[in-house]
């Protein structure tokens, strides 16, 4: 059946307006939290500053690559500029990783000796940085529902925002019982988060460019459908693809049956039409061989090492 992603489809200008709010408001609240982390020598202020600040980065670095994906094709880039998000969304959750793996270490530091900290100052500044991450989820919510890149930034936001109310929670320990290692077990537990949404996502963007498979099309499922149009013998040499996050590709050789060798156009025809149907795959490469000339012992995936002796290109 055909795949419908059911993706909010936003404006290109009004996307861009949201994630330029988003940007200002991370870069006020960086400063704030860095300033009053340092007054107040609380390590998870200045933890959830470092992750606003990474907020901030990657929300450039999304601005930029959704500017750049919207570019035509050219001889440069001849399928498009349409991967630079995916790009964006890799670089994203890698700092995202190093954040908190960063975090890690200096909330281990501050475990063997924790510092004397201003609770009054962790809970206000806390909850402003709790209203601007909810600010800013809030504005890329309905944008990161089809794109891997605003959804990297969406989880940067809505980790900060959790680790915000861990951050409040921790500076009311402090003020009400002097619990001084409270600062570094939520420094800890901010960076635990970090870590887990990082990791977690990171591999969806790796696997698209690496050439992997689309996770929503069914391999075999596609192979059988285009083995069963009239005058196909078999494929092998197949290879799905991903040309952009949401736009599936194949490229195969397909064996026809001898006599159906006089109707190439007329096959071609067919499966195009059962791929984009069945399974919403818009963009393929066919090579068609005669059962008399294919290729023989190779896999199903995979490259061909030998060419057959005649051989006709879509």
């Amino acid at each position: 059946m055909p795949h419908d992603h059911g993706h909010a489809h936003i404006d290109p200008a009004s996307g861009d307006r949201r994630v330029s709010v988003a940007i200002w408001a991370n870069l006020a609240l960086t400063v704030a939290q860095i300033a009053g982390g340092i007054v107040s020598g609380s390590l998870a202020l200045i933890a959830d500053a470092l992750h606003n600040f990474s907020d901030m980065a990657s929300l450039l670095i999304a601005f930029a690559a959704r500017k750049i994906a919207r570019r035509p094709a050219d001889a440069r880039m001849t399928y498009g500029y349409g991967r630079i998000e995916i790009v964006a969304a890799l670089i994203n959750y890698t700092t995202l990783v190093l954040i908190g793996l960063y975090l890690i270490y200096e909330g281990g530091m501050r475990l063997i000796d924790p510092p004397e900290v201003g609770g009054w100052t962790v809970i206000v500044l806390g909850a402003v940085a709790l209203f601007v991450d909810g600010l800013t989820a809030a504005l890329t919510w309905s944008m990161q529902k089809g794109s891997v890149n605003i959804r990297a930034l969406f989880l940067h936001n809505l980790s900060d925002a959790l680790a915000s109310i861990a951050v409040v929670g921790g500076g009311t320990l402090i003020l009400l019982y002097d619990w001084r290692l409270v600062d570094p077990l939520v420094t800890l537990l901010i960076a635990g988060y970090i870590l887990y949404l990082a990791l977690s996502e990171i591999g969806t963007p790796i696997r698209t460019l690496m050439l992997g498979s689309p996770p929503d099309i069914d391999n075999d499922a596609v192979i059988d459908a285009v083995s069963r149009v009239s005058g196909v013998r078999e494929l092998h040499h197949v290879h799905f693809w991903q040309m952009q996050e949401h736009a599936a590709a194949l490229d195969t050789h397909v064996v026809l049956e001898p006599e159906a060798w006089q109707r190439q156009e007329e096959i071609k025809h067919d499966i195009k039409h059962v791929l984009e149907t069945a399974f919403g795959i818009t963009h393929s490469t066919l090579e068609f061989e005669s059962a008399a000339n294919a290729h023989t012992d190779v896999g199903l995936y995979g490259a061909c090492t030998a060419m057959p002796r005649h051989h006709a290109h879509d």
